[in-house]
């Protein structure tokens, strides 16, 4: 008798094949067959009408710290991802010394917007090392599985200290002890190394991620020790600035190790490579026997803004900063007053806190033409004529003062999104070609990070409701969807033994009504650790998600099974033969 049966359920391999119709059972965390099943099962599932796929592989997101103390892993978990991949862009907490606690904090609360107050209530810190931060994460059974990267910013502050955490040039003798450390990490498990080299990124007191800086010599140096190893990926977030010849290293660094090279690619006003310039460099690398990969979001990435959200357009107005520290009710109660309304609406905007984000809060605070209310059924690829700028417009009325009152919806619970990335052209045909290519990776979601402006985490919804079925101007097909955000990622990292649905691999599974598949709309919760706030987006549609073979989420609702672990290293479906 199997331990669960899937029966009758159309069923995307996660290959990129044609749907069929069929069953699958599952013996203890392993798929057992794919085909028709005879016999019974422990449990079954009747999936007719339902589509069935591998459990989705997510591997950008922030998890670092809720990991220590989460075990649901939401929102990430509610859109059927069963792993997902953290430690990114170079932000972590680990290697660790004790003194540096509050600055690692303050250095993830800056780039990743996690409430700092949060992460120092739910961790734990009984770590100093990283091999010790992995036992850490590992003595917590989750919903989903995670792996990790060991960050470029812990490991430089770790063993140079305020010349590391300030970026100034590292010794021979720097480098090759960030190397040991990098090394030691990958043979205890973590699945790369992540750096980050973009100015956007900084901590909440307004300091450059160590490394952000880091030359050639630096990164190829500390990229060797994972050679030594054998496996990573280097994952890095950067502005590509031409001067830094990036993809030449990348290149050069991939050729050596044989291993991969992921950047995030954007279609960005700030970078100075225009994404299609980012993408011939890419092939160009991969031409000449380099292996680079490019990171790809799914819709414009931006934030979505609220009063009680970390940026609103009205954030740098002297009378919103004279009540930003109050409780919410006094606050409400402010903005409600018609007078308080009109002397907000007067004023002129404060200068920027930093030169570097000048360009970004003149979008936030003035750039009308890319701001949309974000209501129900709200399309993530929203034309010009819906922007506030032009709806005002058509009813005679001030944008700021429309603004205004889109946030006053709800009792001042109303949303603005922006997308200020993937948007240039005022829609998202540019990712329809990306997604189509074999070096691009779908990623970047954030899950867990930019709690107060993002809510990406719920990309693998959005890929198949979206990408696969609503969009009007071109689709991609379901079976191509399905693979990209299975196979693909989880081929990435080595993760081998998932992201397709043939005997002997791991038993991640979802069970959808494709037809019923929709995302919700975003809310602010407060949940976090000492209060601390998260924007949230659930889904309809998932009628089960399935980890290691047992059922995590029933129609939306997470159960009592919590066989997710911490992932070590490489995985491969041998391994798991040999060792039944």
């Amino acid at each position: 008798m199997y331990d669960l049966i899937i029966r009758n359920g159309t069923i995307y391999d996660g290959l990129g094949g044609a749907p069929f119709v069929g069953d699958i059972a599952i013996t203890g965390d392993t798929i057992a067959v794919v085909g028709k099943v005879n016999g019974p099962g422990r449990q079954e599932i009747d999936a007719e009408g339902l589509i069935v796929t591998p459990g989705f592989v997510d591997v950008h997101t922030h998890y670092d710290g809720q990991a220590t103390w989460d075990d649901v892993m939401a929102p990430s978990s509610w859109h059927g991802v069963t792993t997902v991949v953290m430690g990114n862009c170079g932000v972590g907490f680990a290697p660790a010394k004790p003194d540096k606690h509050e600055w690692l904090i303050g250095l993830m609360e800056g780039v990743e917007d996690i409430p700092g107050t949060a992460l120092a209530e739910g961790m734990s810190w009984d770590w100093e090392s990283f091999p010790e931060y992995l036992d850490s994460l590992e003595r917590l059974p989750r919903t989903i599985d995670i792996g990790t990267h060991v960050p470029h910013g812990a490991v430089r502050a770790y063993v140079m200290g305020e010349r590391g955490a300030s970026n100034e040039e590292p010794t021979d003798a720097d480098i090759a002890a960030m190397s040991k450390i990098v090394e030691d990490g990958l043979r205890a498990g973590a699945l790369g190394f992540s750096s980050s080299r973009t100015v956007l990124h900084k901590s909440i007191d307004g300091e450059l991620v160590p490394g952000t800086t880091a030359t050639a010599r630096e990164l190829i140096g500390i990229g060797r020790a994972m050679g030594n190893v054998g496996y990573g990926v280097f994952e890095m977030a950067s502005d590509l600035v031409p001067e830094w010849k990036e993809f030449d290293w990348m290149t050069a660094l991939s050729k050596e190790t044989g291993l991969p090279v992921t950047f995030a690619m954007l279609q960005s006003p700030m970078k100075q490579m225009h994404w299609t310039e980012q993408m011939a460099a890419c092939e160009e690398a991969n031409r000449t026997g380099g292996n680079v990969v490019a990171q790809i979001s799914l819709r414009g990435t931006g934030v979505v803004m609220a009063w009680r959200g970390t940026v609103h357009p009205f954030v740098q107005r002297p009378s919103w900063q004279a009540i930003a520290g109050l409780p919410w009710d006094e606050q409400l109660a402010h903005l409600k007053d018609p007078a308080f309304k009109a002397k907000l609406l007067a004023e002129d905007n404060l200068p920027p806190p930093s030169m570097d984000t000048a360009a970004l809060f003149m979008l936030v605070t003035a750039g009308w033409a890319l701001q949309f209310p974000l209501v129900d059924g709200f399309s993530y690829e929203p034309t010009r004529e819906e922007s506030i700028a032009l709806v005002a417009d058509a009813a005679g009325r001030d944008p700021a003062e429309y603004a205004y009152d889109v946030l006053m919806e709800n009792e001042g619970t109303g949303f603005i999104y922006l997308p200020i990335l993937n948007y240039q052209d005022g829609n998202l045909e540019f990712i329809k070609g990306l997604l189509e290519r074999d070096d691009t990776v779908v990623s970047l979601s954030d899950g867990g990070a930019h709690c107060g402006t993002i809510c990406d985490a719920a990309a693998p919804t959005f890929l198949l409701s979206y990408w696969a079925r609503d969009r009007k101007a071109g689709t991609i097909p379901v079976e191509l969807a399905v693979k990209r955000q299975c196979h693909d990622t989880a081929r990435l990292y080595g993760l081998n033994d998932r992201g397709v649905l043939k005997p002997g691999y791991l038993a991640d599974l979802n069970v959808i009504d494709f037809k019923r598949l929709r995302l919700s709309r975003p809310w602010l919760a407060f949940d976090l650790p000492a209060g601390g706030k998260r924007l949230l987006q659930k889904a309809d549609g998932y009628v089960a998600t399935i980890k290691s073979g047992e059922i995590t989420f029933r129609d939306g609702e997470v159960t009592a099974a919590r066989p997710g672990t911490l992932i070590r290293g490489p995985q491969n479906v041998e391994q798991r033969v040999a060792a039944e």
